[in-house]
């Protein structure tokens, strides 16, 4: 019984680890976490650990309506000259799509 006890306390001890080094890799830059990523199995990050949950927590962020978008500078597709969200303040909407089109 006694090692029912330990095995089961060794197994949280080992979770709670798990969750603990996911959530501060979920934490820094999104390039740190993707070469985190890189060598952990993703069933493990993805089965095992509420990660969707800790990934929208972890990219909370801080705005709210009415805020003035975080400026930012992307590479045109093409390579074209580099675009500067700010430099259409005051101009015209700007509407950002993000995604996948493959």
């Amino acid at each position: 019984m006694r090692w029912v006890v330990f095995g089961l306390l060794g197994l949280a001890t080992s979770y709670i680890a798990l969750f603990t080094v996911v959530l501060s890799a979920m934490l820094g830059s999104p390039h740190r976490f993707g070469l985190f990523m890189k060598h952990m199995p993703g069933v493990v990050v993805w089965g095992v650990l509420p990660a969707a949950r800790m990934w929208l927590w972890a990219r909370r962020g801080e705005l709210v309506p009415g805020m003035a978008a975080p400026d930012f500078t992307l590479e045109r597709q093409g390579h074209g000259p580099r675009v500067t969200l700010s430099s259409f303040r005051g101009q015209r909407p700007v509407v950002l799509v993000f995604g996948s089109y493959t």
